[in-house]
């Protein structure tokens, strides 16, 4: 609808100018568009890389729906990940009461 307007033969609408304006927009949404990606790779390679997957998978995100399949593989797949050690909670919750009885 604006290009439109822009397109109008119209005396205060110079084709240099819209050329400068339109240049300017599109620096804005490559810059827009680069901030979106590194927001979505960053936490999806540590997220990856927290499941034992391969880092690189995180790329998937620039390919359209490339992340709706990463979101799946991560989801559905087996994490290899360590379990806890049983000793890391030996007590169960309430604590015992402390030996010898105290007065």
């Amino acid at each position: 609808m604006f290009l439109a307007l822009f397109l109008q033969q119209n005396p205060q609408f110079d084709p240099a100018q819209m050329a400068r304006i339109f240049s300017a927009l599109a620096a804005f949404i490559l810059v827009g568009w680069i901030v979106g990606l590194v927001v979505m790779i960053v936490p999806f390679w540590f997220i990856c890389k927290k499941a034992g997957f391969s880092p690189w998978l995180s790329l998937l995100n620039i390919v359209p729906f490339g992340g709706l399949i990463l979101w799946y593989v991560l989801a559905f797949a087996e994490w290899k990940v360590v379990p806890i050690a049983p000793t890391a909670f030996p007590s169960p919750y309430p604590p015992p009461p402390p030996y010898p009885p105290q007065s």
